[in-house]
């Protein structure tokens, strides 16, 4: 027989709360150069959003990334004045109570850009993402306290012999399953 006491009110409040989390699945990728592929199109396809780190190179690849998930996109380097139009040089956004920076010319801890550093101090963000070096580099930043992630490069043009993207969970205030995505080129 059920009861209705504190001690069972309180397991259902655990047991609905268990229930109620909700994972947010994130792919990050930067320097497409332009190109994009299957394979890039299915992990696009299985996530809860993207976060683009620039260097699109075609407003085509953009949307094809839009037909998939809800994108987070900065513009790179290369791209045209049409993908410019469409994105920003540096966003800042929350989600599942983490602060991100997503930027394309970042530098890397200690070695961060100067408006990159202005832009940490002014938001504390959990997470900075930063694309345009086409090397893969995930590390925790203890001095600012933040997850510096860059993607590597996912396009085909680059010095880089491995194509690579990263795969996230996000889930209230924590990532993790982080996995690397590694096609040759």
């Amino acid at each position: 027989m059920w009861r209705n006491n504190k001690k069972q009110a309180t397991r259902i409040s655990d047991i609905h709360r268990y229930f109620s989390v909700i994972l947010k699945k994130i792919l990050i990728l930067s320097d497409t150069h332009g190109y994009i592929d299957e394979a890039i199109k299915t992990h696009a396809c299985a996530v809860d959003e993207i976060w683009c780190a620039g260097d699109i190179g075609k407003l085509e690849v953009l949307q094809q990334l839009q037909a998939c998930a809800p994108v987070k996109a900065v513009y790179g380097n290369i791209d045209s004045q049409e993908i410019r139009i469409q994105t920003q040089k540096t966003c800042v956004f929350e989600t599942e109570q983490m602060r991100v920076l997503l930027t394309h010319i970042g530098g890397y801890p200690p070695k961060y850009m100067p408006d990159v550093l202005k832009e940490i101090a002014k938001h504390k963000p959990n997470i900075v993402v930063a694309g345009h070096s086409h090397i893969l580099k995930v590390m925790p930043d203890k001095v600012r306290n933040l997850l510096y992630i860059n993607p590597g490069a996912i396009g085909n043009q680059g010095f880089h012999h491995v194509r690579t993207m990263i795969l996230l969970t996000l889930n209230t205030g924590q990532a993790s399953d982080m996995q690397v995505i590694e096609y040759e080129r």
